[in-house]
């Protein structure tokens, strides 16, 4: 859950420094991410800060991105989480083969490739992100340093989504 839920684009470009910095950090838990992001303010709309989340994402080297998925607990390790409703940790099946299933190849997925498995759900459910993972299992490591790039970038804009608010704001009545 977001400390920075629902501020609204004003009062994130209000924070101090340290403020927008911690704010961003619970978005995506990388320094070298959250600090040139906070940097970038003012933004003029959620668009802009979105798109300038995504360029400073693509930049961090390895050691930033293990950093941000340092703090994405394993698939699954959250079951049922309201706080985590929209991370893959939430994830559950009341098939105990199928979550068995997720462990076993979310824990080979990491023996293979060095890194944990990162997946935003958008809606999916636990049979879709096993096939997910089956499939990224036969990846090389190039390929799939992309998707898990591209996948943290997703669950940063549902974050960033989420501290923002509606970009109109919320309704009055």
């Amino acid at each position: 859950m977001l400390l920075h839920q629902g501020i609204g684009l004003g009062a994130f470009n209000a924070l101090s420094r340290r403020g927008a910095v911690h704010a961003l950090y619970e978005c995506c838990a990388s320094l070298g991410w959250a600090n040139p992001v906070a940097a970038g303010r003012p933004y003029a709309s959620h668009t802009e800060l979105f798109a300038r989340a995504d360029a400073v994402l693509v930049t961090l080297d390895e050691t930033g991105i293990a950093e941000a998925l340092d703090c994405h607990p394993v698939v699954g390790g959250r079951p049922r989480s309201a706080h985590s409703r929209a991370d893959h940790s939430s994830m559950w099946d009341e098939d105990p083969r199928t979550m068995a299933a997720i462990a076993q190849s979310a824990h080979e997925y990491e023996q293979r490739f060095g890194f944990r498995y990162l997946w935003c759900p958008g809606g999916r459910g636990p049979d879709e992100l096993l096939a997910d993972l089956v499939h990224r299992l036969g990846n090389d490591v190039d390929a799939e340093r992309k998707i898990r790039t591209d996948e943290l970038a997703k669950v940063t804009r549902t974050r960033l989504e989420r501290m923002l608010g509606p970009e109109d704001g919320f309704p009055l009545y």
